[in-house]
């Protein structure tokens, strides 16, 4: 097993991070997110590519700071805490299918782009939500000079404020990868998804009528490296929304007072705060332990990693967001609560890129196998 390492680096990003994420995503902000019908701030964005967080993976040779993806956490970690909603999940794990699967052409092209500021994503989820990112169902037929798209990808993130879409689908029979800019789509490709978690943005994206140049395909496609980022980012938003929402409780519990005491002084309500600790220290063990293998360079660890990650820390924050509500009271159902923000948060989290069942089935094998 690998040690679990925290750099000096990943030290510095998270007090940055942490500050940043402190002082600009207030509470009042966050719920201004929520009647927007765009949440992107393109001041705010620009000033997180001014940070160089987007530059954190990207080598050096692309304008990139050369550090690996381990680096990324403490901010998404920081962005999770604080329910920040930005591009830099999305722009992060298109990133790293570019240094994957990419070709130099296609990385000189778009790296340096995407360290300044330009937004990406990856639209690999299908119409049925299937978590398989071999399992695709969007085609594209090769004709001439061009690739003639047609299929349905569901769940993209930030895609109505991307520069770039990596997307997944079946060429020749074999799953590939492809660069799409959104003006290569018909008008009214890009429909607004109505998620539980309503700060945050998704989208259909339908392809029919999509023309790409044969440029457009990546040589290769390194499915794992992507789902590996994607695990390993959102964990890292999980992690920090558990303390956030953490936090959350106990202020109430050692604000409300029922019966001329403190309600925090309950053991009903001490005990599953506890809990919700505990699994929140073992999330964060969980996540650095991940980022230590994925940059050891370990596949089979890395991937035991961020599946035991992902599947623990989805369950987590969905019990720890539930008592938050409960413990609020009859409060707590409604939409002025804090807390509905942290579980609507947990619960989009918990089914993005998989649940924790399904999670756990793939664990499986790679353990029992292994044995």
């Amino acid at each position: 097993m690998a040690d679990i390492e925290f750099s000096e680096e990943q030290a510095m990003l998270l007090e940055t991070a942490e500050n940043f994420c402190r002082d600009r995503a207030p509470i009042a902000v966050v719920r201004k997110g929520l009647s927007e019908i765009d949440t992107h701030d393109p001041q705010l964005w620009q000033e997180i590519a001014e940070l160089g967080w987007l530059a954190i993976s990207i080598p050096e040779a692309y304008g990139g700071l050369g550090l690996g993806l381990g680096e990324a956490v403490p901010v998404a970690e920081s962005m999770g805490r604080h329910l920040l909603s930005t591009p830099f999940l999305a722009t992060t794990v298109a990133i790293q299918a570019l240094i994957s699967s990419a070709s130099d052409a296609q990385r000189e092209e778009w790296l340096p782009r995407l360290a300044g500021g330009a937004i990406a994503t990856v639209a690999l989820t299908e119409e049925d939500g299937n978590w398989n990112l071999n399992d695709v169902q969007a085609t594209g037929t090769a004709d001439g000079q061009y690739i003639a798209l047609t299929g349905h990808k569901s769940m993209v993130l930030d895609a109505a404020a991307a520069d770039l879409i990596v997307i997944s689908a079946k060429v020749d029979g074999a799953t590939r990868l492809l660069l799409l800019e959104p003006d290569q789509l018909p008008a009214g490709a890009i429909v607004r998804q109505v998620a539980i978690d309503e700060t945050r943005r998704c989208y259909d994206l339908r392809l029919d009528g999509a023309k790409l140049p044969t440029s457009a395909l990546l040589p290769h496609t390194d499915m794992g490296a992507i789902e590996q980022a994607a695990l390993l980012l959102i964990s890292a938003e999980i992690s920090g929304g558990m303390v956030g929402v953490l936090s959350l409780i106990v202020e109430y519990l050692n604000t409300r007072k029922q019966f001329d005491r403190l309600i925090g002084s309950y053991q009903a309500l001490k005990h599953p705060t506890v809990d919700i600790l505990l699994a929140a220290e073992a999330c964060r063990s969980h996540l650095y332990h991940a980022a230590t293998a994925i940059a050891a360079g370990d596949e089979h660890n890395a991937e035991v990693a961020v599946r035991m990650l992902k599947a623990q820390g989805s369950e987590a924050f969905a019990y720890a967001g539930d008592r938050a509500v409960q413990f609020h009271g009859g409060f707590g159902f409604t939409y002025e609560c804090d807390a509905q923000l942290y579980l609507r948060r947990a619960l989009w989290c918990q089914y993005q890129f998989g649940d924790d069942r399904h999670h756990r089935q793939l664990l499986a094998p790679l353990l029992l196998d292994a044995g």
